[in-house]
């Protein structure tokens, strides 16, 4: 690991202050999960790092009048087991998958968010895009997109809470790169598909970073759940997942709807086509086998991935289902 220098800011403002308009220069440190073993791996040799644990306003869970506010470094169990969280099954399900409570105690939920790709190029120092995304498509890209992948970017977007979180509506703050600069925004525009080695996967500008996150409290009343696939029971990366927010009329019948899926493109992945399939319908078993066909039916996987294709339509259907308070038939 490459020395750096070390700083422990104690307010939002010297945090920003700290950083850098100069990309891969600073590096924000919170739980460390994702970050550390890319420095040790020499994938990101920041020269300073800005640890945000002691920044008190950016911890915890509070409920406004129309929102419910939840801070970047507030550490995933904490979220779990706030009340204010108790509408919102679809990022707890999502919390409880992940497998290894050291990660459910250690990770931030601004950390998870922005959570680095998982593709092996990336990890092994080919670059996000490695070599244009020659390298995925010649090789071994068994775990990459099947979505969104019409560019050089063949990586999935790593974070799994991204996915409920936009599926209820959530908005992300952005301070800086200016002290006196702050906003809300969706939280998919977060996300992007980089065309080039010089973005990233991720819309911050080096001198900016996330403080909060929020969900409206009206999509409280929206039924929701998510569902992921994974090869096994340990804290490994899903294979595919789906996210659903529903809102149903007295007779169970589809009025609004979203569904985010996840671990299948670049970014993720809402889908229209699965939401029109689902709109004026009562959910029902054969319902959610058609959004989920429906989800997938513009997918182009790879040479290895095609099983994909299968999984992710399996997991917005069981997600549906789930939501609906439906037997899903998974395990």
């Amino acid at each position: 690991m490459k020395n750096f220098e070390y700083a422990a800011p104690r307010t939002e403002q010297d945090a920003l202050a700290l950083l850098s308009p100069r990309r891969d220069e600073v590096a924000l440190l919170a739980g460390g999960t994702d970050l550390i073993p890319l420095m040790k791996k020499m994938i990101l040799t920041p020269r300073r790092v800005v640890n945000l644990k002691n920044i008190s306003t950016m911890r915890g869970v509070q409920r406004l009048s129309d929102f419910i506010v939840l801070g970047a470094v507030t550490p995933l169990d904490e979220l779990a087991d706030s009340p204010h969280l108790e509408p919102f099954p679809a990022v707890r399900q999502v919390i409880a998958n992940l497998g290894s409570m050291q990660m459910q105690c250690q990770m931030t939920l601004g950390g998870e968010l922005c959570r680095r790709p998982q593709c092996w190029y990336f990890r092994n120092g080919y670059g996000l895009l490695a070599q244009n995304g020659r390298l995925v498509e010649q090789g071994d890209n068994r775990y990459h997109a099947i979505l969104g992948n019409e560019g050089p970017a063949k990586f999935v977007s790593a974070s799994r809470l991204a996915p409920p979180l936009i599926a209820l509506g959530a908005q992300v703050r952005v301070l800086g790169p200016e002290p006196d600069q702050q906003r809300w925004l969706p939280l998919e525009q977060l996300y992007r598909i980089p065309r080039s080695e010089e973005q990233r996967e991720l819309t911050l500008l080096p001198n900016q970073m996330i403080t909060h996150v929020r969900l409206p409290v009206e999509s409280a009343r929206w039924a929701n759940a998510s569902y992921e696939i994974k090869h096994g029971a340990g804290p490994q990366a899903p294979l595919a997942t789906a996210s659903v927010a529903v809102r149903m009329d007295s007779a169970g019948m589809v009025q609004q709807v979203r569904v985010v899926m996840g671990h299948v493109a670049p970014v993720p992945w809402p889908s229209p086509e699965a939401e029109q399939a689902l709109r004026g319908q009562v959910i029902t078993p054969e319902v959610a086998e058609q959004a989920g066909a429906a989800a997938v039916a513009a997918a182009t996987p790879l040479s290895e991935n095609q099983y994909k294709v299968q999984l992710a339509k399996t997991a917005v259907k069981r997600a549906l289902l789930l939501a609906a308070g439906l037997e899903t038939g998974g395990l």
